[in-house]
């Protein structure tokens, strides 16, 4: 692959926190402006811009800020009718404040030196990390997570990655579940953090202090911001365990066995669906694929209905009925008993094993 993403936490200060801000309600300005015309006589979205520059004249405010900001936002609004037109997705609604801040600026007027980047019209602004790619730059986005502010940066490094050799190196099963995130079929666990089971308490109590404040008032954004801040505590616990346990996965795999959920289904149970959801199953089998994919790693994917936890791993016996609370695999056929997630695991691998013959 050519094309690699960084996103890149900003270490801002006030003024270039409020700066930001008006960026973002810049470009949903915009974006609500050339939907309006749109929506009064359908446009091109460039004719839709040319437009819009001739409105602003009149609007002091804009005059300060970086006008490729609205240009991408009435680009987005071009790119989303489009969708709409091909039956990608619905018809695009107007944006609003407690949406997702977020505005594209010009790659060609953003250079990075180390850590700090340098923007237009605010200048440089600190980073906590260097750019890890080297080439040209196609997309520059800042956008807004709770209390922090990232760019998200688009390198074309024009050399694609080559596949990984994996000689040597064994196929493996994983067997992914609430208790243990991933089990592997030599036995190894990953644990599951379950962060919302952590903070569900504090999250709760935040959560009822925003329902009683004045909707849209200056304090309801406020205690929006501290409900904000441990949902995205939560989020990065969770990313940490998917990250740290997908990265060690593809680096000692050559062939990799994996079931196939279905995670709308499993949902509809309610005794699970909020395990299931603090888990992020299917985030984290998409985590794998991706970064199989970028190193060459197959994936094998179970059919849907193979039953890898009912089925021995021993001798091949299937069972008719496994229970949830059976931790145990216990064959009543070769008499063998092995940790029920390590069972599934190796039914998985035996699986891949086949793709890695063919």
């Amino acid at each position: 692959m050519a094309i690699k993403s960084h996103k890149i936490a900003l270490d801002t200060t006030a003024e270039q926190s409020v700066f930001f801000s008006k960026q973002c309600g810049y470009s949903r300005f915009a974006y609500n402006y050339a939907l309006s015309d749109y929506q009064d006589a359908p446009r091109h979205w460039e004719v839709l811009n040319n437009r819009f520059n001739k409105a602003k004249k009149g609007i002091d405010w804009t005059k300060e800020l970086d006008q490729r900001a609205a240009l991408f936002g009435i680009k987005h609004l071009g790119d989303a009718i489009s969708r709409y037109k091909s039956g990608q997705n619905r018809f695009p609604k107007k944006k609003r404040r407690r949406n997702k801040q977020s505005y594209s600026t010009d790659p060609a007027t953003t250079f990075i030196e180390g850590k700090r980047i340098r923007l237009p019209k605010i200048g440089w602004v600190r980073t906590f990390q260097k750019l890890r790619f080297k080439g040209e730059i196609t997309k520059v986005t800042v956008s807004r997570t709770a209390h922090r502010w990232f760019v998200s940066i688009t390198v074309d490094t024009g050399t694609p990655t080559a596949p990984r050799d994996t000689r040597g190196l064994p196929v493996i099963g994983i067997d992914v579940g609430i208790n243990s995130l991933a089990t592997l079929d030599t036995g190894k666990q990953y644990r599951n953090p379950r962060p919302l089971k952590r903070f569900e308490k504090k999250l709760r109590r935040e959560q009822r202090s925003l329902s009683k404040k004045e909707y849209l008032s200056n304090n309801y954004y406020k205690q929006k911001r501290k409900v904000e801040r441990i949902h995205y505590k939560i989020a990065c616990i969770r990313n940490d365990a998917h990250h740290k346990a997908t990265t060690e996965i593809v680096n000692m795999a050559s062939v990799i066995g994996i079931e196939t959920l279905k995670i709308t289904n499993m949902l509809r149970n309610k005794h699970l669906a909020k395990a299931l959801s603090d888990s992020a199953l299917g985030g984290f089998l998409a985590m794998l694929k991706s970064k199989a994919d970028i190193l060459g790693i197959p994936i094998k994917e179970a059919p849907q209905f193979y039953a890898s936890s009912k089925t021995c791993s021993s001798c091949g016996h299937k069972k008719e009925k496994l229970l949830l609370s059976e931790r145990q695999y216990n064959c009543g056929a070769c008499g063998i008993s092995i940790d029920r997630d390590r069972n599934a695991a190796i039914n998985l691998k035996h699986l891949a094993v086949g793709l890695a013959e063919s």
